[in-house]
């Protein structure tokens, strides 16, 4: 099932019985057929729960995961006191560009899945992009 935006804006407004995860889950089918990678530009898709953020850089066309990240990694862990913050996104992001970089990845598909480009999504991006990761 995927919809336009505009018709999941309006099903959201008119259809009381949606719940939060149901919207969420189609704004998420729709976004994934826009946004595919391969192995010249591998998607970097983004997880955001409420304590931590989780990244991985994903090759579609054969669907495999070339590597992953996150706030609960030793080497950011020790950094950071507190994984939900930007600070800890920012440091996140330079480290997947670091690791990026030792697999010969510089261009990438950035998927922001169903999160606002605000905020610690922001910062992750920005952290890739300054680690050297091209968007």
């Amino acid at each position: 099932m995927k919809f336009s935006k505009r018709t999941l804006l309006k099903l959201k407004n008119k259809n009381k019985k949606l719940k939060p995860s149901k919207y969420k889950k189609l704004k998420r089918e729709t976004l994934r057929g826009r946004i595919k990678g391969t192995l010249e530009r591998p998607r970097l898709s983004v997880y955001r729960s409420n304590e931590n953020i989780y990244a991985q850089i994903i090759d579609d066309s054969n669907s495999k995961t070339l590597l992953s990240c996150s706030t609960l990694d030793r080497s950011i862990k020790l950094s950071i006191s507190i994984g939900r913050t930007c600070d800890a996104s920012r440091l996140m992001g330079k480290k997947l560009a670091e690791l990026s970089l030792k697999k010969n990845i510089t261009k990438i598909v950035f998927d922001k899945g169903p999160y606002l480009y605000h905020g610690r999504i922001k910062a992750l991006a920005d952290g890739a992009r300054t680690g050297g990761l091209e968007f």
